[in-house]
């Protein structure tokens, strides 16, 4: 211990460069039988074991707490949290999830100013930028180090933080292990990754989420947003911020359509039902660019006098079971469609909520490793675009 004071010493106060400590550690050290031999690591000592230890090290030490002084000066007090400013959209308006995310963060930013913002220096992508061109000293470029940026997060939080962090969809894999552990430790950070599915297009699959639901419906406690339009996307940040829990927001590459208006309300948990009639034969049930998708297929069965519910499940956790089950009762099954790999996704969440009530649901998902493309011809392709649901429909 007195070298390690020793060289903290030294970096603080001999020069003012950064400076590395590295220690030669040694497992075990100070006892005999435990030091530098292996087989000991998460292995308990015995009672025999124990009390020879502890006469290694010294004799039974006082286990009294010792009490770290308050610091100096008077804490910071922050100014209360207000809701932010509404979404100032047009319904039909072509404005990406992406950017209504960056518009949202901003709109956080001036509201409360616990909000902090990381990217891994993909901001002009996931429009982090506007928080970062309104508030400067509150956002942290964390470069291509997803990890590390994660960690971060996670210390901004434990401190009181509510930290936003960005990135495309697919680099979140990387920090899986630090997104996993801030599950474990219950650390309310809020994730956001965009260019999500193979609606993003030319970027190629090495680019495309396509496993993020699953991995974050994984997470203990955690939400999983998927917005279909800029207004859902700033109100479901500001539903995120008030979360108690992790949060990941899905946001994605092109512009979709406007559907709300900017008086809609997006609480956690729940869903929209966008198309509805006593004669509805299915359900449809999708998110994010794959709404849109049923939207359209919506008009085209319409004119066959194929008539369908449509749900925005924008909440794919925690889910609105109850909407779903009613969908189950009302019509003959339900069809998922997402922009995701079939396995662990919006189709499977669907499923495990009605399955008590032995409901069907048949899941279009993405069924092959895509490939780079313009985004109409990969949705085709992996069988979530308008046709391919319409083809399933008629099929049931």
């Amino acid at each position: 211990m007195e070298a390690i004071v020793a060289a903290l010493d030294i970096a603080l106060s001999e020069t003012a460069r950064p400076t590395a400590i590295i220690a030669r550690t040694e497992k075990g050290k100070g006892v005999s039988f435990v030091e530098g031999k292996e087989g000991w690591h998460g292995k308990a000592l015995n009672p025999q074991e124990l009390e020879k230890a502890i006469a290694e090290l010294g004799g039974e030490p006082p286990f009294e707490p010792k009490k770290i002084p308050a610091p100096a000066g008077s804490p910071v007090t922050l100014p209360a949290a207000k809701e932010p400013e509404p979404p100032v959209y047009n319904v039909g308006q072509g404005v990406a999830t992406r950017s209504g995310y960056g518009e949202g963060l901003k709109k956080m930013g001036a509201a409360n100013p616990r909000v902090v913002a990381l990217d891994g220096d993909t901001k002009n992508s996931t429009y982090s930028e506007k928080f970062m061109q309104a508030y400067p000293d509150r956002f942290f470029e964390c470069y291509i180090a997803e990890q590390n940026m994660v960690g971060m997060a996670a210390g901004l939080a434990a401190r009181g933080k509510i930290p936003f962090v960005s990135t495309f969809g697919a680099f979140l894999t990387r920090a899986y292990d630090q997104i996993r552990m801030s599950g474990v430790s219950e650390v309310p950070i809020k994730l956001v990754g965009s260019h999500s599915g193979v609606s993003i297009g030319e970027d190629g699959p090495s680019q495309m989420a396509l496993e993020d639901f699953a991995m974050m419906r994984a997470i203990p406690k955690a939400a999983v947003l998927c917005p279909s339009d800029a207004v859902s996307t700033e109100r479901l940040v500001n539903e995120a911020a008030k979360y108690p829990g992790m949060v990941y927001l899905r946001t994605a590459r092109p512009a979709t359509a406007v559907l709300y208006t900017n008086e809609s309300l997006f609480p956690i948990g729940g869903s929209k039902v966008l198309r509805r009639s006593a004669n509805d034969h299915l359900t449809l049930v999708a998110a994010g660019v794959a709404l849109h998708e049923a939207l359209a297929a919506y008009e085209l069965l319409k004119k066959e006098g194929i008539i369908v519910r449509v749900i925005d499940l924008y909440s794919i956790k925690p889910i609105d079971t109850s909407t779903l089950l009613e969908a189950i009762a009302e019509t003959k099954g339900i069809v998922t469609v997402e922009d995701h790999y079939p396995e662990g996704g919006l189709g499977d969440a669907v499923a495990a909520a009605v399955a008590p009530q032995g409901g069907k649901v048949h899941k279009l998902a993405v069924n092959q490793i895509p490939r780079s493309g313009k985004p109409v011809e990969l949705l085709s392709l992996c069988g979530i675009d308008r046709q391919s649901i319409v083809a399933k429909v008629r099929s049931l």
